[in-house]
Parts: C-alpha cells; structure tokens; sequence
C-alpha cells in the first residue's frame, strides 16, 4: 500500500480529519485547519467537502513525493492540468461529454472547489505563519465592481474585490424545467408519505436538500401552516407549508415514522439504520431511484433549483 493510498477521511458531524500518511506535519495542518473552519460555524457538509478536496490534494502530493512545504505556483498549476485530465469512473477517451467538451477530468465547478480549499489552507498557514509564503497566484483586483455596489450616493467608494488566477471558468446553462404533467408524474411515483413530503417540501416551499434533513419535528407546525427552516449561517426563517404537503407530513408522523428518541422529522424506516435520521446519501438514494423516471429524460440528473425570486410562484423541479 502506497502512502497515497494510506490516507484517508474520518470524522462526523461537524469533526472531521484526515488521517494515515507518513507527513504528519502536513496532515496536522490539514486537521488544524478543518478544526478552524468548525470554529467559524462552517455547515458540517462544507467541511467534510473540504476534507475530502484537500484528502484529493494530499494524495496527489503524495503521488508526486511531495510536501506542503514545498508546495509553489507551479506545483498548483501542474495540480489543475491533473485534475482537468484525470479519468474518472465511466469515462472514455472516445466519448466527449457535450457539457464540458472534455472526455475527462472533473467538472470545472469541482477543480473550483478544490482550488478554494488548497487556497484557504494556505492562507490559514499564512496566517499563523506570517513568514509561510502562500503560494497561490493572487491576480491584480477586479476593475468593476458588481451592480449593486455601484448603486447608490456612495456607490465610487466600492472597492473590488481580489480574485485568484487559479480557477476554471465555469460554463453557465440555463436549466430545463418540468412541466405540469411531468411534475405531477414525478410526485406520483414516490411510495411512502415521507418520500412525497420530501419532495413537496422541496417543490412547493423550496427548501433545500439540507435544510430538509435538518428538520425536527418541533420545527413544523401543522396547524398554521409554517416550517421553521435553518438555512446557511445558522439562520432562520419561516416558510409556508402547503396543505397537501401538512396532510403528507401528518400521515408520516401518524403511520409511518418508527418509534426513536431522535427529534429529527425524517427518520429510516427499514433496514440496519431504522430509527436514526435521514443521512444525506439516504436522501440522494431516494432521488436516484426516479431520475430515470417519468419526471427526468433518462441519462440526465435532477436536482431541485432554488430561485432566489421574492415572490411567489414557487421553484420548481428542473433537469439537468
């Protein structure tokens, strides 16, 4: 077993760590850091999604006998040329995905993602070690400002913001939208009432896929019609709560929620996992099974968008 291979992503909750390898210094900074983005109140699945980006990272250091510490520009140039050429599970030399032109590598959006977590521990380092060089390219300040900060009387006192060379550009599409009747189908195909609240929560009060595995039962009050969301940041806002969805949740919590000391709303109701909370792959599970379905064209992914509209109509389900 190589000293790539050793290393490896543990933890859970809003603790999580990288461990094996042979550099402990630099899996120590790693933690350190991981430690740091828990104490700013960073969601969970944010810093579990930045310890498996720099688990990604040290392995490919690791691939390279290399270090943190001798870590320079070029070395985060020749790191993005691998991620844009690595192949992944499924992919053919002979096949050219139209989304990215590419026949292999990550998505842009991933090598983005990536990049920001190498970016931020870094300047972490720097920041406890101010004599740490940080090796990631800082481009020169962006010469317009966005919209809103040019509004305004003092609108010619916005300063830009730096942006970082080291990144993709990420191609912008528009999604396809289901119509009535294939929203309507989709609904349809789910079998449990915990399966359809889901949805319709997600549907018709646009919470997203987190923020519904968040919910506790104290959280909806059925009589009134509201939910209790936590969004990012640990905010908190109230959502109306359709009818039908109220009549799904009710039947749920009457007929099919298993007796559990959890406060969670959704619960597993079969399996080795009855009674403890919805995990997120559980929830992905569930939508897996029907993006093949009567509501997405097959070979394509649902997700659900959430439209940052302040008025109604609701969002709605799209493919993309």
């Amino acid at each position: 077993m190589t000293d790539a291979d050793e290393l490896r992503v543990a933890g859970s909750g809003e603790r999580w760590r990288i461990e094996g390898g042979r550099r402990a210094a630099d899996r120590q900074l790693c933690n350190d850091y991981l430690s740091y983005l828990a104490d700013r109140r960073y969601s969970p699945a944010s810093v579990r999604a930045y310890a498996f980006d720099l688990l990604h990272f040290a392995r490919w250091l690791a691939g390279q006998d290399a270090g943190l510490d001798a870590v320079d520009t070029d070395t985060l140039l020749r790191y993005l040329a691998a991620c844009r050429a690595e192949h992944r599970a499924g992919q053919h030399d002979n096949v050219i995905s139209l989304a990215s032109g590419r026949a292999s590598g990550f998505a842009p959006a991933t090598i983005n993602r990536r990049l920001a977590a190498v970016s931020g521990l870094f300047s972490f380092r720097s920041m406890r070690d101010p004599a740490a060089a940080n090796p990631v390219p800082r481009g020169p300040a962006a010469r317009r400002a966005a919209a809103g900060e040019r509004a305004g009387l003092l609108g010619h006192l916005a300063r830009p913001r730096p942006r970082s060379k080291l990144r993709v550009r990420e191609p912008r599409r528009l999604p396809r939208g289901l119509d009535r009747a294939e929203t309507a189908a989709l609904l349809s195909s789910f079998r449990t009432d915990r399966d359809r609240a889901i949805a319709g929560l997600m549907l018709l009060s646009g919470l997203r896929s987190a923020e519904v595995l968040a919910l506790r039962v104290a959280d909806v009050d059925i009589g009134r019609g509201w939910v209790r969301v936590t969004g990012k940041g640990d905010k908190e806002r109230r959502v109306p709560l359709d009818p039908d969805v109220a009549g799904l949740i009710q039947s749920y919590l009457l007929a099919e929620r298993p007796e559990t000391p959890s406060r969670a709303l959704f619960i597993v109701a079969k399996g080795p996992h009855r009674g403890q909370p919805l995990t997120p792959a559980g929830l992905r599970t569930i939508f897996r099974y029907h993006r093949a379905g009567p509501g997405c064209r097959p070979g394509t992914r649902m997700r659900c968008v959430i439209r940052s509209a302040p008025r109604w109509p609701r969002p709605g389900w799209t493919c993309r």
